[in-house]
């Protein structure tokens, strides 16, 4: 079946949605549940992938666009035409891998950061696809990492977040303008 939300991936000069970054209290407020999936949120996840592409992104979530809504859209592989992006609605991590592994991040809300994280290398997610339906997906890698990277974006945490090396924290937020004070470690 072909998705309902379908978008060009190319980059827009105005893309449809805002992205706020690190520092603005939007992205530390937990979202909401969708209670309905409709048409409304349909848009939304299009707009979304449209804002995702022009970024050079490969995951945005809803907060990051001001929308407090439990909704995420991946793609890990942009350049790929024929890769359908993953549209998550209300997505709830239902199994961590015990194996860790550390790599870098960034987000698009904290452009030029980009640090190494420790998560867990495998999950399952169970969500609402776009039409409403029930989904379990078992992902790892890269798609695990981004699943995680934005589902945390739900719960107001960002990747800095979850930074063990505070001096490479401090350097690279300073080098880009953003404030220590705005990361909230988590213990």
């Amino acid at each position: 079946m072909t998705s309902l939300v379908t978008v060009d991936k190319q980059k827009l000069e105005n893309p449809p949605l805002e992205i706020h970054y690190l520092g603005d209290r939007v992205l530390r407020q937990p979202a909401k549940r969708i209670a309905k999936v409709d048409d409304a949120v349909r848009q939304l996840a299009k707009e979304m992938l449209q804002t995702m592409y022009s970024a050079n992104g490969i995951g945005l979530a809803a907060p990051q666009v001001a929308v407090n809504k439990q909704l995420l859209v991946v793609d890990c592989e942009p350049d790929n035409a024929t890769n359908q992006p993953i549209i998550l609605i209300n997505p709830q991590i239902t199994h961590f891998s015990r194996d860790l592994c550390q790599f870098e991040e960034g987000c698009l809300s904290i452009p030029g950061v980009y640090l190494d994280v420790v998560r867990p290398k495998a999950i399952e997610v169970s969500f609402k696809d776009e039409s409403g339906r029930p989904k379990k997906l078992k992902a790892t890698g890269l798609l695990a990492r981004v699943i995680q990277h934005e589902m945390d974006h739900l719960n107001g945490v960002m990747f800095v977040d979850r930074v063990g090396n505070n001096l490479a924290l401090t350097e690279e937020l300073k080098k880009h303008g953003f404030s220590l004070q705005a990361v909230k470690p988590i213990a």
